[in-house]
């Protein structure tokens, strides 16, 4: 199976954390508002990491924030994040913490404007990527270029995810509804 280079230049416990991730998730479209609300979470806290150490922090961050529940998110209070500047199992930076709070109560509000923060992103496709970057500067907290760039990448609004000769991509071609083809 041919698969994106990055993958290929990989080799043992690092390889299989990668491509499971490059096969089951990167720029698969994704429906539910707590998963979206998980990555970009997820890609707000790579800012200046590896996304490997993501990867290998996933599971310690779904137990800390409440499994991306973002109503039990948009809720959290002073203690909350104190606790979650405690907790070794995450990215400890408190720019980041209080950044994925207050964007869990941006996405409420967009629910209630829009029915879903996925509507959301509907409503506002097709973008270039300036385009989003200005759009996500203005609604979220702690989003640069690089951080809407791989959120929508990851989840299929923006191309670049896979290479054209990558059997995922030709998997997820098949999976993407027709308004995001465009």
């Amino acid at each position: 199976m041919s698969y994106c280079n990055a993958i290929n230049t990989m080799s043992g416990d690092r390889k299989a954390l990668h491509q499971a991730y490059h096969d089951h998730l990167y720029g698969f479209p994704i429906h539910d508002d707590n998963e979206l609300f998980c990555r970009l979470v997820l890609e707000i806290n790579q800012a200046g990491l590896s996304w490997e150490t993501i990867l290998k922090k996933e599971a310690s961050f779904r137990k800390a924030y409440s499994n991306f529940n973002l109503k039990k998110v948009a809720a959290y209070t002073e203690a909350d994040r104190e606790r979650l500047m405690g907790d070794a199992g995450i990215i400890r930076n408190r720019l980041k913490i209080n950044a994925a709070i207050e964007n869990a109560q941006t996405i409420l509000g967009l629910q209630k404007e829009f029915g879903s923060f996925e509507k959301w992103l509907e409503h506002h496709h097709p973008k270039t990527k300036e385009e989003w970057v200005k759009l996500f500067k203005k609604t979220f907290r702690f989003t640069g270029g690089e951080i809407v760039n791989e959120f929508l990448m990851s989840i299929g609004y923006l191309p670049g995810a896979h290479t054209d000769d990558c059997a995922i991509q030709k998997r997820i071609l098949k999976t993407k509804p027709m308004w995001l083809k465009r």
